[in-house]
């Protein structure tokens, strides 16, 4: 199954302006995923807003599925 963009810009939308320019400028750059970066960067989004930025900004471990998901996430800022 392809990725959905458009579902996952959706997705990357967050209440957090910082996640929504980390998220979606990691979407921008990667075009087009693949497929398991896909289902990845879904899951993931199913986190809480805190969680992810606190990955993100190295505060905490992110899950082993996602470690290197959010390093790549981290590194376009």
């Amino acid at each position: 199954m392809p990725c959905d963009r458009a579902r996952l810009r959706w997705r990357c939308r967050r209440g957090m302006l910082e996640l929504d320019a980390w998220l979606t400028g990691f979407l921008d750059r990667n075009a087009p995923l693949n497929e398991l970066d896909c289902a990845r960067l879904l899951r993931l989004l199913d986190a809480e807003d805190d969680q992810i930025y606190d990955w993100l900004l190295g505060r905490s471990a992110a899950p082993a599925e996602w470690a290197d998901l959010v390093v790549r996430i981290r590194k376009i800022l």
